[in-house]
C-alpha cells in the first residue's frame, strides 16, 4: 500500500484543498471546491485495505494512515457526505465556511484513518477547529464560543486520556479496551462529548441552527460519527454506553417532538440517531458494530439530506419555525419531495437505506438477547416517525401556505439533494450494497414480508399515537428549555445577585483568600522543590490539574 500511495490520504487532500481555496478565486475556486472531495472519496476506495504507514517519531511508533473496512465504511460515508455537501452549497458566498468545510470534511477523513492515538488526537482538534469556523462563518459569534468551549472541554479530557494510557503502557496503538482507569475514563468522557451524549447533549441544536443554509449540512455529517467510530475503535462493548446510548434516543425523541424550529428538530434528531449506534457499540458484537458503522452511513446520507431541505426552505422563505410555514409542497415541490424521503429513511420505511441500517442494529440487540433495549429502541424507531414522517411534513409542507417563497433552489443544490435521495433508495433497495462494506450483516433478515410488514404496522401504530395526540403535538412557537439554559442564562442571572451581595461577603472571602494562600504557598515550595530534584510528577495529578484549570476557564468564558 505505502509503495504506491506514500503518506496521501484523503484527509490531506482535503485539508490542502481548504488552505489553498482562499487563494483562489471564481469558477477555480468552486472548482476546487467540488474537485477535491470527489478526489478523497475515489481515494478511500483506492487505497488496499492492509497495515498502515508507521513513522517512529520520539519513541513513538504512529500509523497516521491505516485503511480497513471500517475506515473504508467511515471513509465513504465522510465523503459522499463532502461531496454531496460541497455540490449543495458550491453557490455559498462566504469563502471562509467553505475552506472551513474542506478542513472540517478532511479532519473526520484522518480521524477515519487514523491508525495510532496521537494521530487521532491531532485530527479530532483540527475537526473542532473546522466546526467552529463553520459556525462562526455565518456571523454567530457567540454561538460559536459556545461550541468551541465544550469542544476545548472534550478535546482537554480526551488529550488526559490518551496521556495517561501512554504513560501506563507504554503504546499509542488503537486497540479495543475497557473504562477501567480514570484515564480511560476521561479519554471516553471526551470522546462522548463529540459524540453529543448526555448531559452535554444541548450543544447540538444549539450550534447547529447557527450555521448558514449550506453549513449545517457539513455540520450534520462528522463530529458526531467520528466520535461513533472512535468508540467502535476504543471502547467496543463498554457496558456503560448501553445506558448513555438509551438517554440519547430517548432524549432525542422528546424534545424533537417538542420543537418548532426545524433545524433544530433535526438537530435533536442527530442525538437520538447517534443514540441508536451507542447502544450498538455497547453490544460489541462483530454484528452490532458493523450496524453501528452502516447506521452511521445511512445517517449521514438522509440526514443530510434533510438538512439540505431545511437550508433550501431557510434561503426560500427565511424562516424555519413549523409554526410560520406551510403548504411548501405546493411552491417547493422538489424539496418536499427530498423531505419526505429523508424523513422515512430516518423512520426506517422498507426500502430506505434506514430500514437496512436500524434492522441490523435490532439483530444484533436480538442476537445478544439484550430484549430491554430491543423493545425500547423499537418504541423511539416507531416515536420517530411522529416528527419527522408526521409532524415535519405536516406544518411544514401541508395546509395553509404561511411563507412566501423568495428565492427558488438552484440547480446545483436540487442536484445534491437528487444524488441523496437516489443513494438511500438503492441502498434500500438493494441491501446487497451495504452487505459487501460490512459481511457481518448477511445473515440479517431484511426484505423478507414478515419483517416489512413488522416495520409497516409500527409506523401505522405511529401514525394512529399522531391522531390521538395532534393537540399536542401542535407547533408552538417559543423556544424549548435545556440543559444549555446552564450555561447561556444562568451566569446572567447570577452575576447582578453576585454583585449586589459583594459587600456582605467580602468579609469571608478575605479570610478565604489568606487561607488560600498559606495553602498555595505550602503548595508552592513543595513544587519548587520537586523540580529542583527533578522529580516527577504523577500522570493522574497532570490530568486532574489540567480538567481543573479547563472548568475554571469555560465557567469565567461563560460569564
Amino acid at each position: 500500500m505505502t509503495e504506491t500511495f506514500g503518506l496521501l490520504s484523503p484527509a490531506l487532500i482535503l485539508i490542502l484543498a481548504g488552505l489553498l481555496l482562499p487563494l483562489l478565486k471564481g469558477a477555480l475556486r468552486n472548482a476546487l471546491f467540488l474537485a477535491a472531495p470527489v478526489a478523497a472519496l475515489a481515494l478511500v476506495w483506492a487505497l488496499p485495505l492492509g497495515p498502515g504507514l508507521v513513522i517512529d517519531w520520539l519513541g513513538l511508533h504512529l500509523v497516521p494512515l491505516a485503511p480497513d473496512n471500517m475506515a473504508r465504511i467511515f471513509g465513504t460515508a465522510f465523503g459522499i457526505a463532502a461531496v454531496a455537501g460541497a455540490l449543495y452549497g458550491v453557490s455559498q458566498s462566504s469563502v471562509t465556511e467553505k475552506a472551513a468545510a474542506l478542513v472540517y470534511a478532511g479532519a473526520a477523513q484522518g480521524i477515519a484513518f487514523a491508525g495510532d492515538l496521537v494521530t487521532l488526537f491531532v485530527f479530532w482538534e483540527i475537526l473542532a477547529i473546522g466546526s467552529t469556523l463553520v459556525i462562526w462563518s455565518n456571523g454567530n459569534a457567540r454561538a460559536g464560543l459556545r461550541y468551541a468551549l465544550i469542544h476545548v472541554l472534550g478535546g482537554v479530557l480526551l488529550f488526559a486520556g490518551i496521556s495517561a494510557e501512554i504513560s501506563g503502557t507504554g503504546s499509542v496503538a488503537l486497540h479495543p479496551m475497557r473504562a477501567d482507569s480514570i484515564g480511560r475514563w476521561l479519554m471516553l468522557s471526551g470522546i462522548l462529548v463529540n459524540a453529543g451524549a448526555l448531559p452535554l447533549s444541548a450543544w447540538v441544536a444549539d450550534a447547529y441552527p447557527k450555521a448558514s443554509w449550506s453549513g449545517a449540512v457539513f455540520l450534520s455529517a462528522f463530529t458526531t460519527k467520528a466520535a461513533v467510530l472512535v468508540l467502535i475503535r476504543l471502547f467496543p462493548g463498554e457496558p456503560a454506553l448501553l445506558w448513555i446510548g438509551l438517554a440519547m434516543a430517548v432524549y432525542g425523541l422528546i424534545y424533537a417532538l417538542l420543537e418548532d424550529d426545524i433545524r433544530k428538530l433535526l438537530s435533536y434528531s442527530i442525538v437520538g440517531q447517534v443514540g441508536f449506534m451507542v447502544v450498538a457499540v455497547g453490544i460489541g458484537t462483530p454484528l452490532a458494530l458493523a450496524a453501528a458503522a452502516l447506521h452511521a452511513l445511512a445517517h449521514i446520507l438522509y440526514k443530510s439530506l434533510l438538512m439540505m431541505a431545511a437550508g433550501s426552505i431557510l434561503r426560500a422563505t427565511g424562516e424555519t419555525r413549523l409554526s410560520a410555514l406551510g403548504g411548501l409542497a405546493r411552491s417547493m415541490p422538489f424539496t418536499a419531495l427530498a423531505m419526505l424521503i429523508g424523513g422515512l429513511s430516518l423512520s426506517a420505511m422498507p426500502l430506505t437505506a434506514g430500514f437496512v441500517s436500524k434492522s441490523a442494529i435490532m439483530a444484533s440487540l436480538a442476537e445478544d438477547h439484550a430484549r430491554f433495549y430491543w423493545f425500547a429502541l423499537t418504541a423511539v424507531s416507531a416515536g420517530s416517525f411522529l416528527y419527522i414522517g408526521l409532524k415535519l411534513p405536516w406544518f411544514a409542507l401541508f395546509g395553509a401556505q404561511r411563507a412566501t417563497v423568495a428565492v427558488e433552489p438552484t440547480l446545483s443544490m436540487k442536484a445534491a439533494m437528487g444524488l441523496l435521495c437516489v443513494l438511500i433508495l438503492a441502498l434500500g433497495c438493494l441491501p446487497g450494497f451495504l452487505v459487501q462494506l460490512a459481511p457481518e450483516i448477511a445473515g440479517v433478515s431484511i426484505l423478507t414480508p414478515d419483517h416489512i410488514l413488522f416495520q409497516l404496522l409500527m409506523l401505522i401504530a405511529a401514525s394512529c399515537i399522531f391522531i390521538g395526540a395532534w393537540p399536542l403535538l401542535q407547533p408552538k412557537a417559543g423556544s424549548t428549555l435545556d440543559v444549555d439554559w446552564i450555561w447561556r442564562e444562568l451566569p446572567r442571572l447570577v452575576a447582578p445577585l453576585w454583585r449586589r451581595n459583594l459587600d456582605k461577603l467580602r468579609p469571608s472571602l478575605s479570610v478565604a483568600r489568606d487561607a488560600l494562600g498559606e495553602g498555595w504557598s505550602g503548595f508552592s515550595k513543595r513544587s519548587i522543590l520537586r523540580l529542583s530534584l527533578a522529580g516527577n510528577w504523577p500522570t493522574g495529578q497532570i490530568a486532574f490539574w489540567a480538567t481543573a484549570l479547563l472548568a475554571i476557564y469555560v465557567l469565567i468564558a461563560a460569564l
